[in-house]
C-alpha cells in the first residue's frame, strides 16, 4: 500500500525517522519484533506536511519571528505559535492527499475507530524524547474526522510547549517535520506504561509496570493513581494496588469519556502477577531490539497485550564505560557488579565534559576512570570488597562528603551481596590512603615542592615549542607521564595529607577537649602559600590599579566577550590597567570555571570573564583591601591560637594537650596552603597542552580537514592523533558527539552509580536542624545572614557587600568572588574540596552539599547560613528578585 504520502506501518522501520517521524519509525520497528503485537495502521509521511507548509506562504514570516523570539518570552511564543496552529488547521487537506489517506483506511472498514498520533522527526530519539510535546487523539471515527485530526496533529508541532522545548534544545523549527500515525483503536480492559528500567533509581534490572482499567489516558492525564508493580529477575518483588474509582472508555460514536468503575473492581489489581511478568518479558524483547531501556505504552484486550508506543527513556543516567585511551584499561562489560564514585563531586565540577576533556583527564589521572553521561567515575568495587579497604575508603570519603559515604553504605547495607567479599590485602598490598612516614613541619618542604613544579612546567613549555604533527602527540604521551610523576611525588602527597590530617586532628581533639566545633576553620585563616586564595586577593590589586581611572572603569562596563586588553591602552590610565590585567593573567590566566575540562575557555583566552568581578571589587572595596584582608585573617588566626592554648592549659594534663595542639597548629599552617598547589600545577600544564593542540587544530582547518578549530574538542586524544596522521575526519561522529554533549546537560550525575544503572544519592540522616532548614555539610564555621545571590555563571556575577553566594559548585576559579561575599552555599562539595578550603581561608561561613540549593533558594531571598552546624534557613519566603538591582540574568 505504498503511495506518495501514505505508508503502511508494516512498510516502516527505525531507519525512516525522516519520513514517518520518531513515533512512526518505532511503531514500524515494533511490528517487526517476533511475538510483539502492534495495532495495524498507516503513516501520513512528512512529505504531506512539507506540502502543506509550502502551500501556505503566510507561515514563513511567522516562523522567522518565532526563530528570533527569546525562549523566555512566553507571551511572544504563545501568540506566534497559536497563529501558526490556526493557520495550519484552517488549510483544507488537498483532495488527492485526502483520497490517498481515506483509501488506505478503507481496508479496515468505514466505521472503524482510530488513534491519530503526531509523529515528529525530532521525537522519541535516544537523546530527546519530546514526550507530550505534540498531540494524540483517541477513538476518531469517520473519514472527515480523521482528516480533521491529521491537520490538528500537523498544527501540534507548534504548541507552545513544543516550540519552547525546541528553542531550549537549540533545534531549528524548520528542521523538524511532522508525520501522522493513524492506527486501529484498541478498546482495552486495562492499559498503562512499562518502564524496562526503574525510572526513579535508574536500575536497569528492575522493570516498573503502571496499570489501570480502561484506556491509558486516565493514567497519563493523572485522573487516577495506577497500580504499580516492580519486577526483578523474573519475579514481582513489589506491588502497590491503588483504589481506582474512575476510568476512561471509548464511546461508540467516537471520542472518550470518564466512567465510574464497578465498586467490586475498584480494589482489584488491573493485572495479575502472571500478566505482569508476561508484559515485562515482552518489554525485555523490545528493549533488546532497540538497544536501550524503553518507555512502553501497552493495552490488554481479550487477545492479549498490544503495544501502541515505545520510546527511549532519556532521563536515565548512562552506565559507566571505559573512556577510549591509547593504553589498555580494565573493561567493565564482565557481567560482574561494579560500584562507581563520581569524580566531578570530588573536583567540584559536575557539568558534562567534551570527549577531548574526558580523555585528557583520564590520561593524566592517577587511577583508571570510566565515562558516563559526559562525566567521569572511579570504580571502587574492589576497595569496598575487603574489610580494611572498605573501612579506609568510607573514612576518607566520609570526611570529605558524607552524602557519598551514605550512598556507598546504602549499597553495602542491602545484604544482597552486590559487592563481593574479598580478604584483606597481605603485607605487600596497597598502603592505607595517605599513609606514609610523617614529615617534619618545615616550610622549606613546601618551597622545594613548588620549585620542583615550576621547573617541570618550564621544561614542558620549552620542549613543546618545536613539536608538531604526530611528533607532538608522542611528546605529549611522555609529558603525561611526567605530569603523573609530579602528582604522585611521595613528598607532595605527604605534605597534602599532613595539612588535612592536622585539620582533622584539631577539629576532633578541640571538640573533645574544649567542646568547640570546627576550631581549625579559624586557625587556618590566611594560611601562607595558598595559591587559590592569593588569586582572589590579587584581583583586588587589579581593581586598585583601575579605580583611579574613571574612563577605564566606564569602558569596562561596556565590555562584552571580546578581548579588550589592546583597547585599554588608548584610554587615560589604560596602560596601567592593561599591565595589571596582564600580570594577573600571566600568573592565573590558565584558570577558568570547570578547569578540569581542557576544552573550557581559560581566562587568558577570554579575559572579559574577569571584568564583572573587577568592577564589583572597585565598587565594594577601598584601596589596599587585599593586604588588609590577609592581615586581618592572620591576626584572627593568631588570636584564636592564643585563646585555644590558654584554655587547654587550664585542663587536667593541660600542658601536654596544649603542646600537642601547638604542634598541630604549626603543622596545619605550614601545609594546608599547599593543598591547593597540585591543582594549580595540573591546570598550568593543561593550558600548555591545550595551546599546542589548538595550533594543530588550526593547521587542520587551514588544510580543509576540519570546518572549525573547536571541532577537535569532540574527539578523544587518540582520535585527534589519528586525524593528524591521516588528515581524515569523521564529520558524522563529530555531529553525533555534539548532539550527545547537549543532551548530557539535562542529566544530573549521581554521587554513586552501580553497574545496574542505579543512581544512589545518599542522605544526611540528621535530626538536629530546625524544621524547613536545608541540610548540608558544615565546612567553614560561623553564622551569617544576608541576601542570597543564586549564580550559575561566574561571568554574570553582580555582587553587593553582604551578599551570600549560592551556586551549584565552585572550583578554584570561583575564588575571586569569595572576597566580595559574606557566606557560601553550594550543592556539591566536601570538607577538603577547594571551595571549602578557601571559604575557611577567608573566614566565610559556608555550607556545602545542599541538595538542589539553587532551586530551593530564590535569587534575592534573605537566608541565614549556619556554617558551624551545617544548615541554611530561608528567612523571607516572599522577598525575591524584586529587591535586586538591574543586572544580566544569572
Amino acid at each position: 500500500m505504498t503511495g506518495q504520502y501514505v505508508l503502511d506501518l508494516q512498510e516502516v522501520d527505525e531507519t525512516q525517522v525522516a519520513v514517518v517521524g520518531g513515533k512512526g519509525a518505532h511503531l514500524g520497528g515494533l511490528s517487526r519484533i517476533e511475538g510483539v503485537r502492534v495495532p495495524g495502521g498507516l503513516c501520513v509521511t512528512t512529505d504531506a506536511f512539507r506540502r502543506i507548509m509550502a502551500e501556505t506562504p503566510s507561515i514563513e514570516d511567522r516562523l522567522d519571528q518565532l526563530s528570533r523570539a527569546d525562549p523566555d518570552d512566553r507571551e511572544a511564543i504563545r501568540t506566534l505559535s497559536a497563529q501558526i496552529r490556526r493557520t495550519i488547521e484552517g488549510v483544507a487537506v488537498p483532495a488527492d492527499l485526502a483520497a490517498e489517506i481515506t483509501g488506505a483506511l478503507a481496508r479496515f472498514g468505514r466505521r472503524a475507530a482510530y488513534a491519530v498520533r503526531s509523529s515528529a522527526t525530532a521525537e522519541d530519539l535516544p537523546t530527546a524524547s519530546f514526550a507530550g510535546q505534540q498531540d494524540t487523539y483517541l477513538n476518531v471515527v469517520g473519514p472527515a474526522a480523521i482528516l480533521r485530526h491529521v491537520s490538528r496533529c500537523w498544527a501540534s508541532l507548534f504548541t507552545e510547549r513544543a516550540v519552547t522545548y525546541r528553542r531550549r534544545n537549540d533545534i531549528d523549527h524548520r528542521t523538524v517535520h511532522m508525520a501522522v500515525v493513524v492506527q486501529r483503536m484498541v478498546l482495552p480492559d486495562a492499559a498503562g506504561i512499562l518502564f524496562t528500567a526503574d525510572p526513579v533509581t535508574g536500575n536497569r534490572k528492575v522493570a516498573t509496570v503502571d496499570a489501570g482499567f480502561g484506556l491509558g489516558e486516565a493514567l497519563v492525564s493523572g485522573l487516577v493513581n495506577p497500580d504499580v508493580f516492580k519486577v526483578r529477575g523474573g519475579e514481582v518483588v513489589a506491588r502497590s494496588i491503588a483504589a481506582k474509582q474512575r476510568a476512561v472508555h471509548a464511546l461508540p460514536a467516537g471520542g472518550v469519556q470518564e466512567a465510574l468503575i464497578d465498586p467490586r473492581r475498584q480494589r482489584q489489581p488491573a493485572l495479575t502477577d502472571e500478566q505482569v511478568l508476561q508484559l515485562v518479558r515482552l518489554g525485555r524483547r523490545i528493549e533488546a531490539h532497540f538497544g536501550c531501556p524503553q518507555d512502553i505504552e501497552w493495552c490488554l484486550d481479550d487477545d492479549g497485550f498490544q503495544i501502541v508506543q515505545s520510546r527511549p527513556i532519556t532521563t536515565l543516567f548512562p552506565v559507566p564505560v571505559p573512556v577510549p585511551v591509547p593504553v589498555p584499561v580494565p573493561e567493565t562489560d564482565d557481567r560482574e557488579n561494579h560500584v562507581y564514585v563520581s569524580v566531578g563531586h570530588q573536583q567540584m565540577m559536575t557539568d558534562p565534559m567534551r570527549p577531548l576533556g574526558l580523555s585528557m583527564w583520564k590520561l593524566t589521572a592517577m587511577v583508571p576512570m570510566h565515562e558516563a553521561g559526559g562525566r567521569l567515575f572511579v570504580d571502587v568495587t574492589r576497595r569496598l570488597a575487603s574489610p580494611a579497604g572498605r573501612a579506609r575508603l568510607l573514612d576518607l570519603v566520609g570526611r570529605s562528603d558524607p552524602l557519598t559515604r551514605d550512598a556507598l553504605e546504602t549499597v553495602l547495607d542491602r545484604g544482597d551481596d552486590f559487592v563481593p567479599s574479598l580478604p584483606d590485602e597481605g603485607p605487600g598490598g596497597p598502603p592505607a590512603d595517605g599513609a606514609s612516614a610523617p614529615i617534619e613541619t618545615d616550610p622549606a618542604v613546601v618551597t622545594e615542592l613548588v620549585r620542583r613544579s615550576q621547573a617541570s612546567i618550564a621544561a614542558l613549555r620549552r620542549d613543546i615549542r618545536t613539536k608538531t604533527g604526530p611528533a607532538l602527540f608522542d611528546f605529549l604521551l611522555e609529558a603525561f607521564e611526567e605530569h603523573k610523576r609530579v602528582l604522585s611525588d611521595p613528598l607532595s602527597i605527604q605534605a597534602i595529607m599532613a595539612g588535612m590530617e592536622a585539620t582533622w586532628w584539631l577539629n576532633d581533639k578541640l571538640r573533645a577537649w574544649l567542646g568547640e566545633k570546627n576550631a581549625a576553620d579559624t586557625l587556618t585563616l590566611s594560611a601562607p602559600g595558598n595559591i587559590t586564595s592569593e588569586m582572589g586577593l590579587a584581583l583586588l590589586d587589579v581593581a586598585d590599579a583601575i579605580r583611579p581611572h574613571p574612563e577605564v572603569t566606564a569602558f569596562l562596563q561596556g565590555v562584552g566577550d571580546e578581548d579588550f586588553l589592546d583597547e585599554l591602552a588608548k584610554l587615560p590610565g589604560g596602560t596601567e590597567a592593561r599591565d595589571a590585567f596582564e600580570a594577573y593573567l600571566d600568573r592565573y590566566g590558565m584558570r577558568c570555571v570547570g578547569e578540569i575540562d581542557i576544552t573550557r575557555p581559560r581566562w587568558r583566552e577570554r579575559p572579559a570573564t574577569l571584568v564583572p568581578v573587577v568592577l564589583d571589587n572597585i565598587r565594594n572595596f577601598e584601596p589596599g583591601a587585599a593586604g588588609r584582608r590577609f592581615e586581618q585573617g592572620r591576626q584572627a588566626a593568631r588570636k584564636k591560637e592564643q585563646d585555644v592554648l590558654s584554655r587547654l592549659r587550664t585542663l587536667p594534663d593541660g600542658g601536654r594537650k596544649a603542646d600537642e595542639a601547638k604542634r598541630m597548629i604549626d603543622r596545619v599552617r605550614t601545609f594546608i596552603g599547599y593543598r591547593e598547589y597540585p591543582k594549580y600545577d595540573i591546570v598550568s600544564r593543561y593550558f600548555v597542552y591545550k595551546q599546542a593542540l589548538l595550533e594543530e587544530a588550526e593547521r587542520l582547518v587551514r588544510e580543509g580537514v576540519l570546518p572549525e578549530q573547536e571541532d577537535v574538542f569532540y574527539l578523544t586524544f587518540q582520535e585527534l592523533h589519528d586525524v593528524v596522521r591521516s588528515h581524515r575526519v569523521d564529520e558524522r561522529l563529530i555531529r553525533q558527539r555534539k548532539d550527545a554533549f547537549r543532551s548530557y546537560h539535562a542529566l544530573t550525575p549521581p554521587r554513586v552509580l552501580t553497574s545496574d544503572g542505579e543512581a544512589v544519592t545518599g542522605a544526611y540522616r540528621r535530626e538536629d536542624v530546625p524544621a524547613g532548614a536545608l541540610i548540608g555539610l558544615p565546612v567553614s564555621a560561623g553564622t551569617v545572614e544576608g541576601r542570597a545571590r543564586v549564580i550559575q555563571d561566574m561571568a554574570q556575577a553582580d555582587l553587593e557587600a553582604g551578599d551570600i553566594l549560592v551556586t551549584a559548585h565552585t572550583d578554584p576559579s570561583w575564588s575571586p568572588l569569595f572576597v566580595g561575599i559574606t557566606g557560601l552555599v553550594t550543592e556539591v562539595g566536601g570538607l577538603m574540596t577547594h571551595g571549602a578550603v578557601i571559604a575557611r581561608e577567608y573566614g566565610l561561613p559556608a555550607v556545602v552539599g545542599v541538595e538542589q540549593a539553587t532551586r530551593l533558594i530564590r535569587d534575592g531571598q534573605r537566608i541565614r547560613v549556619h556554617g558551624t552546624d551545617g544548615y541554611v534557613e530561608i528567612l523571607s519566603a516572599d522577598q525575591a528578585a524584586k529587591d535586586l538591582p538591574a543586572r544580566p540574568s544569572s
